[in-house]
């Protein structure tokens, strides 16, 4: 199979800071930010500079080490340095409620500190190198997908997606979009068609932005507009990520997204998620469980800081839905395409 390189890199640690790309700018500027504190990445997460559950997931691996350097350097004692980083690593995994790969990330750091038996310095290091190997881990786990993906790609394809599930998502090559790059790499011919996702646009802003300067064809439609194209018969499959999947397949992302799934399955248009294993939370039975985070009033109201609508009228504002797994053809993972039931197939990956 032939291979694509991504032109971008989303974050990465350098000595010792995090660089990251600040998606909040985007596509007017492309630009990267150092983050140099703990709370810092904090703010990062929750305000969305850095987005998408794998990226978070990072992200979070990178605070929990920001927050080591910052206590590692006021002199305090082993056993009260573990203790209050434990609890900095607790508030890292808060910010964000939904993806669930922030909560992963932040554990396999947790797990770190507790059974370390160096000094400071020593679990500092370890904190630092194990973030980096999660960075690297993270673009190799997304081209499996990508490739995995690949195999159920119509030749000429026409691929819907919804919201960012790309680099931008990630560290560097994208889970739905990784589907899409490693398809484009062999047929030149796919082409993706990108909802604009509200009420931030990540589909519009960013999606639009990582495929066109990667050179694969894109149109950009209103989240309204899918179930136009698919009877039209202009929609060949859809590939979407995932914050959370739980054990039974149920799988949360933007919100929206559910809508598509109901359009595609009266279309009999296929509908996948591309997430990594990372993403699967088998503590949940279905996505009932999910916490669905709730977002401020202004990201609908306000469209690049000009309000779009009356003073004074009501706004509920979820950033997620869930997709029950009945409307989910397959879940493209490292470990390969998993199918209903998804209770079994989910429960056998993580045995491999």
């Amino acid at each position: 199979m032939a291979e694509f390189h991504s032109k971008i890199k989303t974050i990465e640690w350098v000595d010792n800071y995090s660089k990251m790309v600040d998606q909040t700018v985007l596509p007017y500027e492309f630009k990267y930010v150092n983050i140099t504190s703990g709370q810092g990445m904090f703010d990062a997460i929750k305000t969305m500079i850095v987005r998408g559950a794998p990226a978070i997931g990072v992200a979070g691996a990178h605070g929990v080490v920001l927050y080591a350097q910052e206590l590692a350097a006021q002199s305090l004692s082993r056993e009260d340095f573990v203790r209050n980083l434990l609890v900095k690593a607790d508030y890292m995994a808060s910010s964000r409620p939904t993806a669930v790969n922030l909560m992963w990330a932040v554990a396999k750091q947790k797990d770190i500190i507790k059974n370390s038996t160096s000094d400071i310095e020593g679990i500092v290091d370890e904190l630092k190198q194990n973030a980096i190997k999660l960075e690297n881990e993270d673009i190799e786990i997304n081209k499996k997908i990508g490739d995995f993906g690949a195999e159920v790609v119509p030749n000429g394809a026409t691929i819907l997606t919804h919201c960012n599930a790309g680099a931008l998502a990630t560290v560097g090559y994208g889970t739905a979009l990784g589907v899409v790059r490693s398809a484009f790499a062999n047929d030149p011919t796919i082409q993706v068609f990108a909802d604009e996702t509200r009420p931030r646009q990540q589909g519009a802003r960013i999606t639009t932005f990582e495929l066109t300067m990667d050179g694969i064809p894109t149109t950009l439609i209103t989240d309204g507009m899918c179930s136009y194209f698919m009877k039209k018969g202009m929609i060949d499959m859809v590939v979407v990520g995932a914050d959370r999947i739980a054990a039974n397949g149920d799988a949360a992302n933007k919100i929206g997204t559910y809508t598509v799934a109901i359009a595609a399955k009266y279309h009999n248009v296929p509908f996948y998620i591309a997430a990594p294993l990372s993403t699967i939370d088998t503590s949940i039975k279905t996505g009932d469980e999910i916490v669905i985070e709730e977002r401020s009033r202004e990201e609908v109201t306000h469209i690049n800081g000009k309000t779009i609508c009356a003073e004074g009228v009501n706004i509920i504002n979820p950033g997620f839905d869930v997709t029950p797994h009945e409307l989910i053809a397959g879940i493209i993972t490292e470990k390969g395409i998993l199918r209903p039931d998804y209770n079994k197939s989910i429960a056998e990956a993580f045995k491999k």
